[in-house]
């Protein structure tokens, strides 16, 4: 039996390590010994910890539990998890996960008493690698050596400035060159620039979008599609969104210059972005940034039959 706490913004290394521990269950009975839970109700969590595997052997639980640090647990209760983990069979992994959004600067509050608990087992941070830090380089190269890729200096500064630090988008790219490369497996920048998505594309497609040109926005996404996973997608306009919810709400009340501070964008990119914000009503911003937040959890949960569709349907519904 083991417990961890995985948190933090950077989505895709929660997910590495989780998949790092699925490889322990038997692949004939996954369906049944790998379950993810979504903030489930007090009651509902004492049994989850309590359970007993079967038959198949080892099993995984997996418990997405961000909004529990939204609130609090009484002593009690606090007292009783702690009892359920330490008490738990020794069959059954439970890992705990608090994903934060990207970009936000949004931190848990180590105060609470979960966290004391959680902090206590296999606990583990997962922050977002800025741009300008020398470890995204030294995260790519390692990424590219597991590909038997070799990806010159040049090469490196192009993805990362195609692309930036979202690393999930990054390995779907290096995946890409994988074929690209071959039979040399060599990358350079050329390489990069002719064959992988640029920022640029994601935010003439974000621009249709939130401008309502919604056949120009479908073929957009669609073109993306054949470079950017889905979900890579919807991260890089989940930032957008938030940080043009946030122009377009305050832009009677702060300069641009205050801003920008806020949304952590260039002063001159705030000026150009209020300008497309003009024709842009706030209510349908935040209302497609609810759409595309119910289609991500449907997605990671498992809850959807058709990812693609839902989120086509949380695009232009």
């Amino acid at each position: 039996m083991a417990v961890y706490f995985f948190y933090g913004e950077e989505d895709y290394n929660i997910e590495v390590e989780i998949n790092k521990l699925k490889k322990s269950l038997d692949k004939n009975f996954l369906e049944m010994s790998f379950k993810v839970y979504n903030n489930p109700e007090y009651k509902d969590l004492i049994s989850i910890l309590r359970t007993q595997p079967m038959m198949f052997g080892k099993m995984l639980i997996v418990i997405k539990c961000l909004d529990y640090f939204s609130n609090s647990f009484e002593d009690k209760e606090i007292k009783e998890i702690s009892s359920a983990l330490e008490n738990n069979n020794e069959n059954l992994d439970i890992v705990f996960v608090a994903e934060l959004p990207r970009d936000e600067g949004k931190k848990l509050d180590s105060r609470k008493k979960l966290f004391k608990l959680l902090t206590k087992y296999n606990a583990q941070e997962f922050k977002t690698i800025p741009v300008y830090k020398p470890e995204l380089a030294s995260w790519i190269r390692k990424n590219a050596q597991s590909k038997k890729l070799k990806v010159s200096q040049d090469a490196c500064e192009t993805l990362i400035s195609q692309i930036g630090n979202n690393l999930r988008l990054l390995d779907k790219e290096l995946e890409k060159l994988q074929i690209i490369s071959h039979p040399d497996n060599f990358v350079t920048a050329d390489m990069i620039k002719e064959n992988c998505v640029s920022n640029e594309d994601i935010f003439a497609f974000a621009d249709y979008l939130m401008l309502g040109q919604k056949d120009k926005a479908l073929q957009e996404y669609r073109k993306l599609l054949n470079k950017r996973h889905f979900l890579a997608i919807l991260a890089t306009l989940q930032t957008t969104l938030r940080k043009n919810i946030i122009l377009k709400a305050r832009t009677s009340q702060y300069s641009n210059f205050e801003l920008a501070k806020m949304a952590n964008m260039n002063e001159y990119v705030v000026k150009l972005t209020l300008d497309k914000l003009k024709k842009v009503n706030l209510k349908d911003l935040v209302k497609l940034k609810e759409n595309i937040t119910e289609a991500e959890y449907k997605i990671k949960a498992g809850l959807s039959i058709n990812p693609e569709a839902e989120i086509e349907s949380a695009f232009f519904r």
